[in-house]
């Protein structure tokens, strides 16, 4: 016997064998539907018996093996059904005969046989016969399990026969010996009437006996035989039959104690490459009812047979085991008994949960020599050792069988090597080498199993892949060898791999589809996230110029629910999953580039370069721009920034990212990625629209604004004198695809410690907002004013520097004050070194950011705008300083004059205007007084703060804002420019930050003001009235009350002087002059806004030049006293009387 049956189990011994087979031409699957309808009789219960015969089909039996009948009976063919198609009558004599001759090759041990003949119908069909059965067709055969139980029966009555005629001891018989094949020579010439011979052929028939017994349902009878059988054949050393009735021994205490059978999974596995089909119907043999323990052992300890003494216990079954194998062992041709022997301890070991003890056997049988065996004996071999051992638990050593198994499959002595089932078994080995085809279920937790052994085994199923001529399979398995045993290759394995790798994808490039083996079996895809490796995703909100804004009240209601609290000191724990399902703050906006960055490095030691690397996204239409990256070797963290365009509104949510690397396309979602950090991959996309695009006529700002925090769309930057005004042209291209509907421009000046007078940034937006809504392409531009007046004051420091010879006045011939204060200075200290300059050459700078808000489009509806914001920066340098400023009063009482001393700070010839006054011409560091005669200004006409703003505004800040409206009102009424002819540059020079209280008051027009009226013409100090000697002249007064408060009574006495231009003054003119009427005047209380005047006459009686000095009497009641001085500023009136004309009538 040279073929073992590797699916052999202990239970297998009370089993008859019956083999089923054709006869002539069956088709294959109809013998096959027939033969699992045949082989689904497992046990029958006999008729007037407690026993049960169980039966083992074989469709296929080597007649060689039957010869090993005598030596265990569950070998010997007892019954034999033949299946056969027979079309005609003419056909069934030649079926008839090819039965017979089958049966001769069985025939020395059958007990019975059928013939199922299917096709034939007629007279031969109808004969009724015991040992044949007729059928109309393969379809129509109801009774085929009924025939079979029928033949079941009679092979039993055989058996039982045998079994009687066997056990019956005839003391005068001779008992014949019982040989294997093998023996049969050796016996040749022994003495037959010797005892040792005699107990030889006893033990013997005692062990046949015992097979008997146990096959007729009689276990108690097959232990008592069996136990007897030991003793005679130990006693005559018969080995190889003492082992046999050990494992008959053996067999009847596991049908005892595990009633349920020890075949377990491996029940329904085929026993060969060759005969795979023979054993589907096997399955159901293996189990029969019968309560278990927990150690597999039953508990029916009440039945006669349980208190049998004969039966082994269950170390014991082991223990005869080893014995009788040991006994198999010393026989070269029992090699085949000693294997099979083997396979069922370990079977029972595998019930009794004892893995060491089995692995014990099957070490054994792995090296029990069944001499020359064929390849596909060599792999059922592998194949059945494997499978043991994972019965037991050992899976890396299943494994490691399972994987020799598939290398005989393509041994080099094939001629046609049989690479599918190469690959299908190397794909068995992968759990027991803790490998798995998904990458995701692999790289859960630490590393498991030997990385070296995982990577040949993935590299032979590379190998196998491709010699089936399924290069995709290859590209599949080495996507998972980079994937998950990247960081355990070395440098020149990581090259190897990747150039593998890129041969394979020229062929057949890598994709996301799962792959369908024709067994059914799926391959996951494998994204390749550590080709580069990824760290962290962030998503970038939009360039300032472009990010979205909600209009003030249109705001969404973003607080949290969570908590009632502002600030909770509790830090609650975020998962990643709920990381990656955040919001995030900032929008996108649809049509508009939107940018997600990713750190990524590369672990190759070589130069990565990847095709394709793009977004993946859900939620709304996204259009992924993919981008192609080369990362140097082992290049540490790179930023990678992938683009993208959103084409509708919504919420979108970035999942991951896709590459192309070595003609490997992967989607790699961030939910399978736990290492990649991220602050939330959800984000709104909103609306579209409109862009406006920024360009202007001055020059880029070379320095970003020092004092603003805000992020700039652009900056410009001018250099101006202080004064000077410039103008800036702004223009604004809509290069988006909406209307631009709304366009609001405002600005606003930076920190800044300069005091600024005026307006830094003027403009008029009307011509510019006529022209919306803007189409995509047009533009608009807009003019901007930049006019820098920062204080013109200069300090003590230059007055203490200033030249006393250097000041020179222009208009009127006086002495200026300035001249008592200057201090001579050091000769040791030039004028215009860099210590005198310090104060009053340092360049200042303004700064200001304008803003520019626009909207339009669906965005618009949705209450969002975009805004620009442009900085301004300018330099100023010092262009003119007022360093003292003083008044004198004028020759009319409504006028004075402002002296002013101008010092040129520039390094150029400087002209300085005013209105209605002469220029000034100031060399480089030059300064000179400068006399204006103005007007003095009613303040009084400023527009006056309401009483809401009075009572909520701090006193000291109207104040302020009282004086700069004054300042304000002066200087524009000055007029006072400079201009630099060399450089072609002018502009302004304001008095605002010069201006004291004092001088302001100089410069205010009195509340009350007094109008005096001579001879019907007004007069004022350098107003001369003209009147005749002898005529009396009309002399009005008239007072007007500007005030707020009523004022009166007021008492005026006129009285008239001479002034003869040498210091002497004659009031005694009581002969020149006379009043007609009294020379006092009475004026009543004058209410605001209101006036009152006086009226009377003056007489004069010589010619000559005369002054009235009206002055107000020093008893004068009412709020005389109360009032300041300056308030009865009475204008001092000249009056030149001359000779009245001769008449002609004379």
């Amino acid at each position: 016997m040279s073929i073992p049956d590797y699916m052999q189990c202990a239970e297998d011994h009370q089993m008859v064998l019956v083999v089923v087979q054709p006869v002539g031409i069956v088709p294959e699957d109809e013998f096959f539907r027939i033969y699992k309808r045949i082989a689904s009789v497992v046990q029958v219960s006999i008729r007037d018996s407690q026993r049960n015969l169980y039966i083992r089909y074989r469709h296929h039996y080597l007649p060689e093996n039957n010869e090993w009948g005598d030596f265990q009976t569950h070998r010997k063919v007892v019954g034999l059904i033949s299946v056969t198609t027979c079309g005609s009558a003419k056909e069934w004599p030649q079926t008839s005969d090819r039965f017979h001759c089958q049966k001769d090759v069985f025939g020395a041990t059958l007990y019975d046989s059928r013939l199922l003949v299917f096709g034939l119908q007629g007279e031969i069909a109808e004969q009724q016969r015991t040992d044949v059965a007729f059928y109309p067709s393969y379809d129509d055969c109801p009774d085929v399990e009924k025939r079979v139980e029928d033949f079941v029966e009679s092979i039993f009555i055989v058996l039982e026969s045998k079994r009687l005629d066997r056990a019956t001891d005839k003391s005068g018989d001779k008992i014949p010996l019982l040989c294997v094949p093998f023996e049969k020579k050796d016996f040749v010439g022994l003495d037959t009437d010797s005892r040792h011979y005699k107990k030889r052929c006893q033990g013997r028939m005692r062990k046949h006996v015992g097979d008997l017994c146990l096959q007729a349902g009689m276990l108690q009878d097959a232990l008592v035989h069996y136990h007897m059988a030991v003793e005679l054949l130990r006693s005559v050393n018969d080995f190889l039959w003492l082992g046999a009735a050990l494992e008959g021994l053996c067999s009847a205490s596991v049908i005892f104690h595990y009633p349920g059978g020890t075949a377990g999974k491996a029940s329904g596995r085929e026993p060969s490459l060759a005969h795979g089909q023979g054993q589907a119907a096997d399955a159901g043999k293996r189990h029969r009812p019968g309560a278990l323990t927990a150690n597999g052992i039953s508990a029916d300890t009440s039945s006669e047979i349980g208190r049998a003494k004969n039966c082994l216990g269950p170390e014991d079954i082991i223990e005869k085991y080893k014995e009788a194998i040991s006994y198999y062992g010393k026989y070269k041709n029992a090699g085949v008994i000693e294997l099979e022997a083997c396979v069922k301890a370990v079977r029972v070991l595998a019930i009794q949960k004892r893995a060491m003890e089995a692995s014990e056997f099957l070490q054994n049988a792995v090296y029990i020599n069944l001499g020359q065996l064929s390849e596909e004996e060599k792999i059922q071999r592998y194949s059945i050792l494997s499978e043991l051992y994972h019965l037991i638990g050992f899976h890396r050593k299943s494994a490691f069988f399972k994987r020799v198994a598939a290398m005989q499959c393509v041994a080099p002595t094939i001629p046609e090597p049989g690479w599918r089932a190469c690959y299908k078994l190397l794909l068995e080995t992968l759990p027991g080498y803790s490998l798995c085809l998904d990458p995701k279920d692999f790289s859960k937790g630490s590393h498991r199993g030997w990385a070296a052994v995982q990577v040949r085994l993935l590299h032979e199923l590379v190998y196998a892949s491709r010699r089936m001529g399924n290069p995709g399979l290859s590209v599949r398995h080495l996507s998972f060898l980079l994937q998950t045993m990247l960081d355990l290759l070395s440098d020149q394995e990581k090259k190897e791999v990747t150039q593998s790798l890129e041969n394979y994808t020229s062929k057949c490039p890598g994709g996301m589809e799962v792959l369908t083996l024709p067994d059914g079996l799926k391959l996951p895809p494998v994204p390749l996230s550590k080709l580069p490796i990824v760290r962290s995703v962030k998503l970038l909100d939009l360039p300032v110029s472009l990010r979205p804004h909600k209009q003030k009240g249109l705001l969404e209601n973003n607080m949290s629910s969570k908590s009632p609290f502002i600030y909770s000191p509790i830090i609650m724990q975020r998962t990643r999953g709920e990381e990656r399902t955040k919001k995030i703050e900032f929008r996108w906006v649809q049509g508009d580039v939107c940018e997600v960055q990713l750190m990524v490095y590369n672990p190759m030691p070589f130069e990565l370069r990847v095709e394709h690397m793009g977004l993946l996204t859900s939620g709304v239409e996204f259009e992924a721009l993919p981008a192609a990256l080369s990362l140097p070797a082992e290049s540490g963290l790179y930023p990678v920034t992938l683009v993208g365009v959103p084409r509708t509104a919504g919420n979108i949510n970035v999942n991951g990212y896709h590459t192309s690397v070595f003609g490997v396309t992967s989607d790699c979602l961030l939910d399978g990625l736990p290492s990649v950090r991220t602050s939330g991959c959800v984000v709104e996309v909103i609306p579209s629209l409109p862009r406006l695009q920024l360009s202007t006529s001055l020059p880029r700002s070379a320095h970003p604004l020092r004092p603003s925090k805000e992020e700039l769309s652009s900056s410009v930057s001018v250099q101006l004198f202080n004064g000077e005004t410039q103008q800036l042209t702004i223009t604004l291209e809509n290069i988006g695809s909406e209307d631009l509907e709304t366009l609001e421009v405002t600005s606003k000046t930076c920190n800044t410690k300069e005091k600024l007078f005026g307006e830094f940034l003027s403009w008029d937006l009307e011509e510019a907002v006529s022209q919306l809504p803007l189409k995509p392409g047009q533009s608009v531009t807009l003019t901007v004013n930049v006019k820098v007046r920062l204080d013109f004051s200069g300090g003590e420091n230059l007055l203490q520097d200033l030249n006393d010879d250097g000041i020179s006045v222009t208009g009127l011939p006086i002495s200026s004050p300035l001249r008592q204060v200057l201090k001579p200075r050091a000769e040791t200290k030039p004028l215009g070194s860099e210590s005198s300059k310090t104060d009053y050459n340092h360049v200042k700078t303004l700064e200001a950011v304008m803003t520019f808000k626009y909207s339009g489009g669906a965005g618009k509806v949705e209450g969002y705008y975009r805004d620009l914001s442009l900085g301004v920066h300018v330099d100023i340098e010092p262009s003119v300083f007022f360093t003292r400023v003083s008044t004198l009063p004028a020759t009319r009482t409504r006028q004075c004059h402002l002296l002013l001393d101008v010092f040129n700070s520039t390094e150029h010839e400087l002209m300085v205007s005013a209105n209605n006054n002469q220029d000034l011409v100031l060399h480089p560091s030059e300064c000179q007084r400068m006399a204006i005669q103005v007007d003095k200004f009613d303040f009084h006409t400023l527009p006056q703060p309401d009483q809401e703003a009075v009572r909520y505004t701090n006193p000291k800040l109207l104040e302020e804002e009282r004086l700069h409206a004054q300042a304000s009102m002066i200087s524009s009424t000055l007029g006072i420019t400079w201009n630099i002819p060399s450089v072609c540059r002018q502009g302004e020079a304001s008095v605002e930050g010069v201006l004291n209280q004092l001088v302001l008051e100089h410069l205010q027009l009195a509340p009350l003001q007094w109008d005096v009226v001579v001879n019907g013409k007004p007069c004022d100090c350098d107003i001369i009235a003209d009147c005749k000697v002898g005529d009396a002249v009309p002399l009005e007064v008239k007072l007007t009350n500007r005030s707020k408060n009523v004022v009166g009574p007021f008492a005026l006495t006129v009285v008239p002087f001479q002034d003869y231009q040498n210091g002497v003054q004659n009031y005694d003119l009581q002969d020149a002059v006379t009043f007609i009427g009294s020379n006092t005047f009475y004026i009543d209380m004058v209410k605001p806004t209101e006036n009152s005047v006086c009226m009377g006459a003056i007489l004069f009686l010589y010619t000559g030049d005369f002054y009235l000095n009206i002055k107000f009497q020093d008893d004068s009641a009412g709020q005389g006293k109360e009032l300041p001085p300056s308030w009865f500023g009475l204008p001092s009136v000249h009056i030149k009387a001359l000779e009245a004309p001769i008449e002609a009538g004379a």
